[in-house]
């Protein structure tokens, strides 16, 4: 079966008040891809997720399934999109299982949401076993955890990852991108992903686009880009 487009930006800038961070962005993510952003700090991956998700405003066309939206984060989540950002919020004071439904507020059907957490508890089995324990004292990586599995309560079609690894060990890297492709492949959910870790990342990736100073310089495979010497110019500053 043939994969349709799912999100398009076409020339999208946007910034923080009066400065611009991407410029005229262009991109398309179809159903079931995961699809890189890279490169440097400072390049505007994570601008351009804000930019998706409503969080900054913006110029250029943002089109979901053809139609060109207006993006605000409540009625994107209600559209099929979710955002996880880098930090790893969870809230510390409530339980893993409180975590969850939280995700799930826009539900009203109480079973349902239920329903949903036994289900990613299902996916998360490390998330099952603390289910009653205070999110607060969970490892890095299990909050890293926790914080995907609750913007999967709403069984999005498309999520949105920022800089899903920062900060976790090398094991646990392993385990979020393991968690990453299993999203992918047993929910069927397109995945949009800003990450540092391009080892671990690349292997999984349909599509990467890299960017420097706000702009795309180039967009590839993740195995074409793995194998060209793209991103050794851009982080050695050649481009």
């Amino acid at each position: 079966m043939e994969k349709g487009l799912l999100l398009e930006l076409k020339n999208v800038s946007a910034g923080y008040n009066e400065t611009k961070i991407i410029h005229d962005i262009s991109l398309a993510i179809d159903e079931g891809e995961i699809v890189a952003l890279m490169g440097p700090n400072g390049a505007g991956k994570s601008t351009i997720l804000k930019a998706i998700f409503g969080l900054i405003t913006h110029i250029g066309d943002v089109l979901l399934e053809g139609e060109k939206i207006y993006p605000s984060p409540h009625e994107l989540v209600k559209m099929g999109v979710a955002y996880v950002p880098q930090g790893r919020r969870v809230f510390n004071n409530l339980t893993v299982k409180e975590n969850l439904e939280l995700g799930g507020y826009s539900l009203k059907d109480n079973k349902e949401c239920m329903r949903r957490a036994e289900h990613l508890f299902n996916l998360f089995p490390a998330l099952h076993a603390k289910h009653d324990k205070l999110a607060g004292t969970l490892s890095g990586g299990q909050q890293q955890l926790l914080s995907t599995a609750r913007g999967l309560m709403t069984e999005p079609k498309l999520l949105l990852l920022d800089e899903p690894t920062l900060g976790l060990s090398p094991k646990v890297v392993k385990e979020i991108f393991q968690t990453i492709k299993d999203i992918n492949q047993n929910k069927k959910t397109a995945i949009l992903v800003v990450e540092h870790n391009l080892h671990s990342l690349l292997p999984i990736t349909n599509r990467a686009y890299v960017l420097v100073h706000g702009k795309i310089v180039a967009t590839d495979t993740g195995s074409n880009i793995a194998k060209s010497d793209i991103l050794e110019r851009v982080f050695m500053g050649k481009i």
